[in-house]
């Protein structure tokens, strides 16, 4: 069997690791202690999973923080400064990312289309740079399951919000495989199943690779 010629990666409606970008926005202690919508580890879990994708992928990352230069806030969970530590993080007083100079200019910076987008909390400091990342004519593609809000309510409100915006859901494990998308790319082929399984994949995913079946 013999599969498609792998597709322009600038102009593939699918995200690829030539055309998308990835943008993580305030995984500070007391954004992730406050979040009430779904397991906290598992917030954790995911955000760091969605970062090892991008890294593993070799996507351009956009980090943001609020209020770490204030003293106000402190900085990222060292889980997440473990991958990002290399790479600047826009400090901003704003609670909209898109309302900081930096941080937009850091976006433009990437040239990239498609905004692969998580941040804390849903309601608030996603919902708003989606809302405006989109009318200036971005793809953005919220990680429902690497994001939280103070309540099950305003997560999923703030969910329904973007998508009627036109933001594309997304999970971290359909993120993993549309990056991938063929076994062949056999380059990234061990990534994918280390970030698989140490994100949260399940055995079976393992089954189905070794017998050509995934």
């Amino acid at each position: 069997m013999t599969s498609e010629q792998i597709r322009d990666q600038e102009s593939d409606e699918l995200l690829t690791p030539k055309n998308a970008a990835v943008v993580i926005i305030d995984y500070q202690p007391v954004q992730v202690n406050s979040i009430a919508s779904m397991d906290r580890q598992l917030l954790v879990n995911n955000i760091v999973g969605v970062a090892k994708i991008a890294r593993a992928y070799d996507l351009p990352i956009i980090h943001s923080t609020v209020n770490v230069q204030t003293g106000l806030n402190k900085p990222p969970i060292p889980q997440l400064r473990k991958i990002l530590d290399d790479l600047p993080a826009y400090d901003r007083t704003s609670i909209n990312a898109w309302e900081d100079r930096e941080f937009v200019d850091a976006v433009k910076s990437a040239g990239r289309r498609k905004l692969v987008m998580a941040a804390l909390w849903t309601e608030a400091c996603l919902t708003f740079p989606t809302l405006d990342a989109l009318r200036e004519g971005y793809e953005v593609y919220p990680v429902v399951d690497a994001v939280g809000g103070t309540s099950p309510s305003a997560h999923e409100s703030a969910l329904r919000r973007v998508e009627q915006a036109g933001a594309r859901l997304i999970t971290w494990p359909q993120l993993l495989c549309e990056l991938q998308r063929d076994w062949a790319r056999k380059e990234t082929v061990d990534d994918f199943m280390r970030l698989f399984i140490e994100t949260g994949g399940t055995a079976g995913l393992q089954f189905a690779y070794d017998r050509g079946q995934g």
